[in-house]
C-alpha cells in the first residue's frame, strides 16, 4: 500500500531500487493498493512508492523501502541445540547453536511471540552459529527455533527449524537467608514487640520499686502513721 498526501494522477511501484517501475495505478486520491499473487523466489527484495501529485503538479521523490522477505520450502530447516538444561537460574548466560552447513549465509533466532528475528550473525566455517542470552531472566523464558537466509539470493529464507524452550526460574536462598523481604519485615515487628515489652516491665519494676522506697522511707520518720514508739 501507497500512503499519498495528496491527489495524484498516477503511483508507481518500484523493486529492489530499479529504475523502471514493475505495476501502476491512474488517479489515485489518497492511498493505492499494489497485489502480488502467487509470490515466487523472484519477489523477495525491497519496494518502493512514487507518485505524480495534480495540484500542485510535480512528481515525488521515491518512498522508504519496504522489504518483502520470502520462503522457500524447499530448503531445509536449520539444526537447533540448547547448551544447558531446559531450567536454568536467574543470571545464567545461556548458549543456543543453530546449524546448517550447506545453504545459510546468515542465521537467525528467533522467540516465538515476537514478529522479527531477536539476533542474527554469519555461521563459521562449519556453517554454526553460537547466539548468547546473558545473564537471563524470567522475560527470557520462551520458545526458540531459526532459520537462515539462503546463500546466493537476495532476501529468500529457510522455514523455521525445531524448537527448544527456556524457562528461567529462582535461584535457592543463599545460606543464612532469611526467605525474602516479608520474612525479614516479620522478624523485625517480631524483634520491636519484644523489645517494647522487656521496656515495658523494666519501667513497671522501677515505678513499684521507687513507691515501696518512698513508703518505706515515710515509715520510719518520727510520728508517722502506723509507728509504735515503745
Amino acid at each position: 500500500r501507497c500512503h499519498l498526501p495528496r491527489p495524484a494522477a498516477w503511483v508507481r511501484l518500484y523493486r529492489n531500487e530499479n529504475p523502471t517501475y514493475i505495476k501502476q495505478k491512474d488517479k489515485v486520491q489518497d492511498m493505492a493498493e499494489f497485489s502480488l499473487a502467487g509470490i515466487k523466489r523472484e519477489d523477495s527484495g525491497t519496494y518502493q512508492c512514487r507518485y505524480k501529485g495534480l495540484e500542485p503538479a510535480g512528481t515525488s521523490q521515491k518512498s522508504d523501502l519496504v522489504v518483502l522477505v520470502v520462503t522457500d520450502h524447499s530448503y531445509p530447516p536449520p539444526g537447533i541445540s540448547l547448551n544447558l538444561k531446559e531450567h536454568v537460574e536467574i543470571g545464567t548466560n545461556v548458549t543456543i547453536q543453530c546449524w546448517n552447513q550447506m545453504y545459510a549465509v546468515s542465521i537467525f533466532l528467533h522467540k516465538d511471540g515476537h514478529s522479527a528475528p531477536i539476533q542474527h550473525q554469519d555461521p563459521d566455517g562449519g556453517g554454526t552459529a553460537t547466539f548468547t542470552l546473558f545473564e537471563v531472566t524470567p522475560a527470557d523464558s520462551g520458545t526458540y527455533r531459526c532459520s537462515y537466509r539462503v546463500r546466493g539470493c537476495c532476501l529468500l529464507f529457510s522455514p523455521l527449524g525445531d524448537n527448544v524452550t527456556l524457562e528461567v526460574i529462582p535461584g535457592p536462598t543463599p545460606p543464612g537467608g532469611s526467605g525474602g523481604p516479608s520474612r525479614n519485615l516479620v522478624a523485625a515487628v517480631a524483634g520491636g514487640c519484644a523489645a517494647a515489652i522487656v521496656i515495658v516491665i523494666v519501667l513497671t519494676v522501677s515505678v513499684l520499686l521507687v513507691a515501696q522506697r518512698r513508703r518505706m522511707q515515710r515509715d520510719e520518720r518520727p510520728g508517722g502513721e502506723g509507728v509504735k514508739w515503745l
